[in-house]
């Protein structure tokens, strides 16, 4: 067989070209971008049914729950409540504190009853207060929020209201607070 030269291969390829009909050549280009659209569509469409398969499998057999964080342990715990506690010694300075937030808000305290405790089991100390509070509604409860809030080692035990006559604008309220303190005596 002969060897043709590339200009004679490209010579006979546009003379193919300028006898084919411009309708049927554009009509086959078609169908072959027809034909390569459809095994696109195809291989899409079974990647997705993969994709599918692979989800409905994974949901079959969910993974194991991540185990749970181990728990602290009784000493740390211990510590942690310890740390949580207020300090023995500062007791007054704890009392300034609730009376000034008390004064800030514009309530009357009376003069209250103070009790020490102790719980020697728990290693810790309290001081319980009962304070008798005369303003309005809204301060009393704003007053309580804003000492607890200064003395996390407190707790509200009890809170009473009482009103002279319903169309009084300040209550008088009862109120018995704890405060939490490291330092018992052993």
């Amino acid at each position: 067989m002969r060897q043709l030269a590339p200009g004679s291969l490209w010579l006979r390829l546009r003379v193919a070209v300028a006898r084919m009909n411009p309708v049927l050549t554009v009509a086959a280009l078609l169908m072959v971008a027809c034909v390569a659209a459809l095994a696109w569509l195809g291989a899409a469409r079974m990647r997705v049914a993969d994709g599918y398969e692979a989800a409905r499998s994974m949901a079959a057999h969910p993974a194991p729950p991540p185990a749970p964080p181990a728990a602290p342990g009784a000493d740390r715990k211990l510590a942690d409540f310890q740390g949580a506690l207020g300090r023995r010694q500062s007791v007054e300075l704890q009392l300034k504190e609730i009376f000034a937030l008390a004064q800030r808000h514009g309530l009357v305290l009376r003069q209250g009853e103070y009790r020490a405790g102790e719980d020697r089991a728990g290693k810790f100390a309290t001081y319980q207060l009962n304070l008798p509070v005369k303003g309005r509604y809204g301060a009393i409860w704003a007053f309580v929020f804003d000492a607890l809030r200064a003395l996390p080692h407190a707790s509200l035990d009890d809170v009473s209201f009482r009103r002279d006559a319903i169309q009084a604008e300040d209550v008088e309220a009862r109120l018995r607070l704890t405060l939490y303190l490291s330092g018992a005596p052993r």
